[in-house]
């Protein structure tokens, strides 16, 4: 349903437009797609993370994956309002589509859900930490290697020249968001922090996401510089608005998208699509914000979305699922 609500023609829709190549199957392009789907549900896991009901958040994200995500996917790529301006709106791989929306739907949903006990108190910030900054960097690195079939695979087409120039620019991009996050990172702390730098180097990809096919090389690196300074800046911003955000998924995806997506503009398209790049930005991040805090808000009021204190402190692995993660409660000391 969603796949066809998004781009158009289909086997089970044989009336509506064909808009693939010949050698582009409409399978190919569903489990395609399907991949982009799933990545705007995962962004608001990390958001909502050791809170948040498994059931009500999978129920949230059927709705969000069957229903939210492929109407605004058919603004852009089914031949859309957003294709028709004037000066068409352009995302090459999503930075706005998938990764703004999904970091618009966490935003709301993580006020709606509030923040972890004990996160702000009345001392201040209380930093909790993740358990394993080792599997978090391997993490990184795999989402890294991914993306090289998201943004390749998002040409569409065996064409040599284009798919290398995006794999040129991915990388480059994901690396100096690195640096740029740690540098910063550095200067505000006084020590390269890890996390930091490993969410500089998802912002650097979210970045370029949108204009992977139309920067430079060169501007590569700026887009994914900024983007790894903006990254700092935003999950500093939010903590002190007192907005919980564990892995910082709002700041990479969500604000990072919107720097993307401008970028195209800025190093790409000419001040002329300006206009079309805000008006998509505008229009996805309203609807993803408007249409998560509506539905989270009411499965809130119906069947609750947040669990227990007990549970909460207990661990989600035990209360959620009924094994704990590490096996240490059985461990011979």
């Amino acid at each position: 349903m969603g796949s066809s609500a998004s781009y158009g023609a289909n086997e089970l829709l044989t009336h509506a437009t064909n808009l693939y190549h010949s050698s582009y199957t409409w399978w190919t392009d569903f489990i395609f797609q399907a991949m982009f789907a799933a990545t705007a549900a995962t962004i608001v896991s990390g958001a909502v993370a050791e809170r948040a009901k498994l059931s009500s958040f999978l129920i949230f994200s059927a709705i969000l994956v069957g229903f939210a995500y492929p109407w605004v996917g058919s603004w852009h790529w089914g031949s859309g309002f957003l294709a028709n301006l004037k000066e068409p709106f352009y995302d090459f791989a999503g930075s706005t589509v998938v990764h703004a929306f999904g970091g618009f739907a966490a935003l709301a949903c993580v006020l709606v859900l509030g923040p972890r006990r004990g996160k702000y108190t009345k001392n201040g910030i209380k930093p909790i930490l993740g358990h394993s900054m080792p599997l978090a960097t391997i993490g990184a690195f795999l989402l890294f290697l991914g993306w090289f079939g998201f943004n390749g695979g998002s040409v569409l087409a065996a064409e040599p020249h284009l798919v290398s120039i995006v794999f040129v620019t991915t990388g480059l991009a994901a690396a100096s968001g690195a640096i740029g996050a740690m540098i910063l990172a550095w200067v505000l702390t006084k020590k390269p922090d890890l996390s930091m730098t490993l969410n500089g180097f998802l912002a650097g990809l979210v970045g370029i996401t949108a204009g992977a096919d139309a920067i430079s090389p060169t501007m590569s690196v700026v887009v994914g510089l900024v983007a790894g300074a903006i990254v700092v800046l935003s999950v500093i911003a939010l903590d002190r608005a007192k907005i919980d955000d564990p892995v910082g998924a709002i700041s990479v995806h969500g604000t990072c998208g919107i720097w993307g997506t401008l970028a195209v503009a800025i190093f790409g398209g000419g001040v002329t699509t300006v206009g079309a790049q805000l008006t998509g930005i505008l229009s996805v991040c309203a609807f993803a914000f408007v249409f998560s805090f509506t539905v989270f808000f009411v499965m809130k009021m119906v069947m609750g979305v947040r669990v227990n204190e007990q549970e909460e402190i207990e661990g989600l692995d035990v209360a959620e699922h009924g094994v704990p993660a590490y096996g240490v409660e059985n461990a011979e000391i």
